[in-house]
C-alpha cells in the first residue's frame, strides 16, 4: 500500500461553507481518509474554530454570509501558518489572484471533484512548511535593528521591549532579513530560506506575511524602520533612506 495514500489521523480540516449540504459531503470525504474536521459556517465561526481547533488546512468558501472568505483568510493569516484553500463558485481569474494574495495556498472552482479537493488537501500537507531545524546546526546571535531586537535562540522577537507575537513563518522571514541585513533578498531567496528549496506555490505569498509583520511592528511601508521594499528586487532590513 503506497504510504502516502493518508497523512494519518492528527492531520485536522477546517471546511469553512454555508452551504450545509455540501459542507456534509466534503467533511464525509475527508474523514474517509482519516482526517479529523470540523465544520464552520461562517466567517465569525471560522475564525473562533481555528484559534480552537488549530488547523493544519482550511477549506473557505469565499462567498460566506457576514464575513467573507477573503477577509477570513487576512485574520486567519493574523495568527496561523496553516494551508488554506478557497473555494469560488465563479471562474473569475480576478477572485483567484486576489485570494492568492491574502495568503492562500490553493484554489478550487465550483463544482468541484471531492476527490480533487482530497487530492489537493494531501498534497499541501506533503509541501515542506520549512527545512528540518537539524539542518542548520548554528543558530545565529541576536540582532537588533533599532528598537527592534530578534532572538533567533528564543525564537523572540521585541520591540522596545515588549514581545511581539508573530506566527513561525513570519518569524522565519524577519530572522531571515536581519541575518542577511546587507543583502536584499528576493521572493525566491525568501521562499527557500523558510520553505526550502523543494517548495512550490506562488511566491507572492512572501508578500502577504511582510504586510502582516509590518502591521505587528507598525511599520509603515512609505517610510520604513525595518521592513524596506527595493522595488523589482525584494525586501531587506533596515530603514529606508
Amino acid at each position: 500500500m503506497d504510504s502516502d495514500a493518508s497523512p494519518g489521523p492528527a492531520a485536522r480540516v477546517l471546511v469553512v461553507e454555508d452551504d450545509q449540504h455540501l459542507a456534509h459531503l466534503v467533511s464525509r470525504y475527508l474523514q474517509r481518509d482519516n482526517f479529523e474536521v470540523e465544520h464552520a459556517g461562517d466567517g465569525g465561526a471560522a475564525v473562533t474554530h481555528a484559534r480552537r481547533f488549530a488547523p493544519d488546512v482550511v477549506i473557505l468558501d469565499i462567498g460566506l454570509p457576514g464575513i467573507d472568505g477573503l477577509e477570513v483568510c487576512r485574520r486567519l493569516r493574523q495568527f496561523t501558518d496553516c494551508y488554506i484553500i478557497m473555494l469560488t463558485a465563479r471562474d473569475d481569474e480576478i477572485d483567484k489572484l486576489v485570494g492568492l494574495t491574502v495568503g492562500a495556498d490553493d484554489y478550487l472552482t465550483k463544482p468541484f471533484s471531492h476527490r480533487e479537493l482530497v487530492a489537493r488537501v494531501k498534497v499541501l500537507l506533503r509541501r515542506p512548511r520549512r527545512p528540518h531545524p537539524a539542518a542548520s546546526l548554528a543558530i545565529p546571535p541576536a540582532v537588533t535593528v533599532g528598537a527592534l531586537r530578534i532572538d533567533p535562540a528564543a525564537r523572540e522577537v521585541h520591540l522596545h521591549d515588549r514581545l511581539i507575537p508573530l506566527t513561525p513563518t513570519e518569524f522565519d522571514l524577519l530572522t531571515t532579513l536581519a541575518t542577511h541585513r546587507a543583502m536584499v533578498l528576493s521572493r525566491r531567496q525568501l521562499v527557500e530560506a523558510v520553505w526550502g528549496p523543494a517548495w512550490v506555490g506562488d511566491e507572492r505569498m512572501i508578500d502577504v506575511h511582510i504586510r502582516n509583520l509590518r502591521r505587528k511592528l507598525g511599520d509603515d511601508a512609505t517610510t520604513p524602520k525595518y521592513i524596506r521594499t527595493i522595488r523589482g528586487a525584494g525586501y531587506r532590513i533596515g530603514a529606508g533612506q
